[in-house]
């Protein structure tokens, strides 16, 4: 028998703050935070992301952000890209629809999360996805969450994912 294919998978990871967040967060949080992570996967030669805008893919390193600040090796799949657009299109009409976006509860990690415990059985780093409750568990995080609530990120330079004949 032919041993299956396997297809590495990996996290990208951005920081949105370009390094804003190391130097203010003690002022402003009175906590350190490394960045404000922004994430994608990347797995059958593309990088896949959740946004404001739904699901998106773009060849890796090619949104606006430019080259990821870090890249995590997730581990590998043998989820075939065929398999795997089907799972995304999925998403994208249940968990990960364009309205269902949330910068706290329902954001790119919360993506990125899913879709590598889905490829690898394995999560993101907890730094990544522990980030939200970190902002929200100090007394400036609470004063800005209604405005942050409002925010909807979509980096651009991406294609939606999973809507046939480009309907929306």
């Amino acid at each position: 028998m032919e041993p299956p294919n396997l297809y590495p998978v990996k996290l990208y990871v951005y920081d949105l703050s370009k390094g804003l967040a190391r130097r203010l967060s003690p002022i402003m949080l009175g906590k350190q935070l490394e960045g404000i992570w922004h994430t994608s996967i990347v797995v059958h030669k593309d990088e896949f992301f959740f946004g404001s805008g739904g699901i998106s893919s773009c060849p890796p390193g090619r949104t606006l952000l430019g080259p990821p600040d870090s890249v995590v090796d997730v581990g590998s799949t043998e989820v075939t890209e065929e398999i795997f657009l089907e799972y995304l299109s999925s998403l994208g009409e249940s968990l990960f629809r364009s309205e269902a976006y949330n910068i706290f509860e329902n954001n790119c990690n919360t993506f990125s999360n899913e879709v590598a415990q889905f490829l690898t059985g394995r999560k993101i780093p907890s730094y990544i996805t522990d980030l939200p409750s970190e902002i929200l568990s100090t007394p400036f995080g609470q004063a800005l969450r209604p405005f942050l609530d409002s925010i909807a990120i979509q980096p651009p330079g991406g294609s939606p994912v999973g809507r046939p004949n480009g309907q929306s």
